[in-house]
């Protein structure tokens, strides 16, 4: 059977045919000669038919302002559409695979994994007992794309899906691409730059649009698929618990951003669950439609009576309704109350459902009745989904974390204390403070009123004012709203202390019994990984963290930084920090009977984790594998893996089965086994990539260097987010954020946060005794080398080192003669390296892949090359400036990723 009428190739061509026609009627026919022209030129020296890029210099040289803008607008756009014409291959893909039985990673091989390696089914249920799989959207927009312009795009992702999937009449036919071309003309009509700074509330709506349009509707065919697969491979019928759970920083991530408020926060709350609760109520109204059982035939079961009758107590007004419009109808009578009940749980009127536990009741008793009745296809069809919609979303549709840099609370503390109190909490060393909050936790009165804000700081102000109204949130949106706070530059064990005494002096906690939060340190920098031990093995002793830990299940989650720890370290370094140190951690919370929840800090980029997630999750070290896992999505992360239907329900179901297989290994050898000299070997590379790594940005002038010969300067003015781009203001390495240092490699192709160092410490390993063999046995047998090794190969193969020795001509020769030939020279030898070690003939070992890359380098050199001549001006017109920054965005449109 054909399930598609079309091939990427044709949508590529028409795409990019229709692109050109649209440019000659809104242009110019010289426009789009022009571009052409750059276009072939680009592509002959790619292809070998050109020795030079000289054409395309010649062509960018002589262009006027106007000009360069249609040249960057057409490249851009290009890359747009072309992203689209990818995604419908990865639908096609999937489908194609899905239908064939040959795709991997999915629930279908999930069950037969399982089948294969005899568990049988009471083991199956235990382990996916243990599994909860927790995507975390941030709040750091990396995605250079407006909103505008992404509307338009999914309008045309739709008209493609349309042309491949349907059988259409040619006037269908014709409507459709009627549709496309108009939208690529206003596409090419509509500003690619946002004039202003996206507010915390276009983030968070953005993180919500995902939610509510993809992964409400697709969350239950995840789970009825993963349940057919069970159902035939095995006998017996396996039941499938909660296995996800969403949640969100966008609205609640304070650190750094001045523009997170309490207000902005409760706003986010009551705009989700007024999301939620409308969804909700039209699945009710639906289901209204279907169960229309005479109640004279059938026998609902005493529970259901029971549950109705006490229903229409609570709303005898509503009862009353219901039984006159539905006679001799039961469950459409209970639907009714049920939808009344959603409804008021936003409002000051009685009868609204407590929580969501409550209404799970409600439906599980209609799905039991059901059952009873011999109805039990219409209870899996249509209440199930409901049943599992609500499991996953709550009334809350994505739980928020909190989360603040952990200066904020020392400092806020220190005053408040010293104000109401007169106690110097600054003075104090470290010992002295862990006593001193213990104590006021574990005491019945509050040490500070948290309401008493007058004369503070307005940090400290903001600090004690988030603890107050956090009280409120629970009271008012449910705890499992918002249950979680994150610390960030998490290093000693009063900055956990800290959260739980301001916590306790607000009422969020009230020991011994009740937490109202999980504190999350996040671990970031190689002092607070290296001391893990110390940190955590203090809190776990300490009375007060002990009892908050016993009230939260005795659940410790730990947040680990790849972002931070990366831009300190160096990718090899930094991941086998990263990879030792979950070691530890699990060995810790181990020896303490805790259970340990990794969180992990990923970003969109490999040098910041952003690798795929089922990947990396079977790349952990087997002792952090109990079967929950947290994780961040970001940046265009969130748009590549979630905008479509198909897509992301992919990715849910590659994440369980990773998680699931992971899972078993675990069972199996709950200690990995790594040979010791794997071990050392890692040792003595990451020493001296570190040491490699850390002596680059310690160079004199390297800080003078990125700012000449990457886009940062463009990049931090760009308006990507709400938050600002470095912490101070001021430019350095260690003050600017992870995002905009990796976005500005990315730009200049020389992407040395995913490889730099790699070669200095396989090298120094190989000189200190070493050998290759060993490496390439390592590659083939341990996972988590063979990972790091094929990301840095990715990273190396999207770099060019041509183009960013144009960009390290910008610099001053000086600096650039002291600092890009290092560059240059680890480069090739890590090419060289990661060759040798994997055995390939080329970095990339994916065919698709390799045509990616094939695809896209011809159409994104000269957006490099118009940006690199925009950069050497010393004065940009109002026109030039826009043009830069559009570069920026087709770039990175082009290289799909930004940070």
């Amino acid at each position: 059977m054909t399930l598609h009428a079309r091939e990427i190739n044709q949508d590529v061509r028409e795409l990019g045919e229709l692109l050109g026609s649209v440019i000659k009627h809104q242009s110019s026919e010289e426009a789009f000669d022009l571009v052409e022209t750059v276009r072939n030129a680009a592509i002959n020296y790619r292809r070998g038919d050109a020795d030079s890029r000289d054409p395309i210099h010649d062509t960018l040289d002589r262009l006027s302002p106007e000009k360069q803008d249609v040249v960057a607008r057409a490249f851009t756009t290009y890359f747009e559409l072309i992203n689209l014409a990818e995604e419908r291959e990865r639908v096609r893909e999937i489908r194609e695979g899905s239908q064939d039985g040959v795709l991997g990673d999915s629930v279908e091989e999930t069950a037969e994994y399982l089948y294969e390696h005899d568990v049988d089914p009471e083991t199956v249920e235990s382990i996916l007992e243990d599994v909860l799989i927790q995507p975390t959207f941030t709040a750091h927009p990396t995605e250079a794309r407006r909103k505008t312009v992404k509307a338009k795009l999914r309008d045309i992702a739709g008209n493609l899906e349309e042309l491949d999937e349907v059988r259409l009449t040619e006037n269908e036919d014709r409507r459709v691409r009627q549709n496309v071309r108009a939208q690529v003309t206003s596409l090419w009509q509509t500003p690619q730059v946002r004039d202003r700074r996206p507010e915390v509330t276009d983030e968070a709506l953005n993180v919500q649009w995902y939610l509510e349009n993809v992964l409400f509707d697709v969350i239950d065919e995840v789970y009825e698929e993963f349940e057919w697969a069970l159902d035939d491979v095995y006998e017996s019928e396996i039941d499938v618990p909660k296995l996800y759970e969403f949640r969100s920083w966008a609205g609640s991530d304070r650190d750094g951003n001045p523009y997170v408020t309490p207000e902005v926060t409760a706003e986010t709350l009551e705009r989700q669950r007024d999301v939620v609760l409308p969804l909700y109520r039209d699945r009710l109204k639906e289901l209204s439609g279907v169960l229309t059982q005479d109640g004279r035939q059938i026998d609902v079961g005493e529970r259901f009576q029971e549950r109705l009758d006490a229903h229409r107590e609570r709303l005898p007004g509503i009862a009353a309704e219901a039984k006159e419009r539905y006679p001799n109808e039961p469950y459409r009578q209970k639907l009714k109350l049920m939808r009344e009940s959603v409804l008021r749980v936003s409002d000051v009127r009685s009868g609204g459902y407590s929580d969501e536990d409550e209404f799970l009741e409600d439906l599980r008793v209609v799905a039991d009745s059901l059952e009873r009745n011999g109805a039990g296809q219409i209870s899996e069809t249509y209440v199930e989904p409901l049943i599992r919609k609500v499991a996953t979303f709550g009334f809350s549709l994505a739980s928020l974390d909190l989360r603040d840099h952990r200066g904020m609370h020392t400092d806020a503390i220190a005053e408040a204390v010293d104000q109401q109190e007169d106690i110097d909490y600054k003075g104090m060393d470290e010992q002295e403070r862990q006593e001193f909050l213990t104590e006021a936790i574990l005491q019945d009165e509050p040490i500070i009123d948290i309401t008493d804000r007058a004369g503070l700081s307005d940090d400290a102000e903001r600090v004690l004012r988030r603890f107050e109204e956090a009280a409120n949130w629970q009271q008012e949106f449910g705890v499992d709203a918002i249950d979680t706070y994150a610390i960030s530059w998490f290093e000693e064990p009063s900055h956990g202390l800290e959260v739980l005494f301001l916590g306790d002096q607000a009422g969020i906690v009230d020991l011994p019994g009740y937490c109202g939060f999980d504190i999350v340190p996040l671990l970031e920098s190689e002092y607070a990984l290296s001391g893990a031990r110390r940190i955590m093995g203090t809190l776990f002793e300490n009375e007060a963290y002990a009892q908050a830990l016993e009230a939260r299940n005795d659940t410790q989650e730990i947040m680990l930084g790849y972002s931070d720890s990366n831009k300190e370290n160096g990718y090899l370094a930094a991941q086998w920090s990263l990879y030792r140190n979950q070691k530890r951690l699990a060995a810790i919370h181990d020896d303490y009977d805790i259970d340990l929840r990794l969180f992990h800090g990923r970003g969109g980029s490999i040098s910041r984790g952003g690798v795929p997630m089922h990947e990396a999750m079977l790349a952990l070290p087997n002792e952090t594998c109990n079967g929950q896992i947290k994780f961040t999505e970001q940046g265009e992360a969130i748009s590549e893996k979630y905008a479509n239907d198909s897509i992301a329900e992919r990715n849910l179901e590659q994440m369980v089965n990773a998680q699931v297989k992971a899972r078993h290994n675990a069972m199996h050898e709950p200690i990995e086994e790594v040979p010791d000299e794997w071990m050392s070997a890692m040792e003595t590379a990451s020493d001296a990539a570190r040491e490699e790594y850390q002596g680059l940005l310690e160079t004199d002038g390297f800080v003078e260097f990125f700012g000449q010969a990457t886009p940062i300067g463009v990049i931090e003015d760009l308006n990507l987010g709400s938050r600002p781009a470095s912490r101070s203001g001021e430019r350095s390495v260690e003050d600017l954020r992870a995002i905009p240092w990796v976005f500005s490699w990315t730009q200049a192709r020389c992407i040395i946060p995913g490889w730099y160092s790699l070669a200095s410490g396989i090298e120094a390993y190989l000189e200190n005794g070493g050998d290759v063999q060993t490496l390439q046995t390592m590659y083939e047998e341990w996972p988590f080398f063979n990972t790091i090794l094929d990301h840095a190969a990715l990273a190396l193969a999207r770099t060019d080192m041509e183009i960013a020795q144009q960009y390290a001509d910008l610099a001053d020769d000086e600096l650039r003669e002291k600092i890009f030939p290092t560059i240059r020279n680890e480069y090739e030898s890590a090419v060289d390296l990661v060759l040798k070690i994997t055995g390939r003939d080329e970095l990339t070992h994916r065919d698709w892949l390799e045509e990616n890359l094939e695809r896209r380098n011809p159409y994104v050199d000269p957006l490099n090359l118009l940006q690199i001549r925009l950069l050497a001006q010393s004065h940009l017109t109002e026109t030039e400036q826009q043009t830069l920054r559009l570069t920026v965005h087709g770039i990175a449109a082009g290289m799909k990723n930004t940070g």
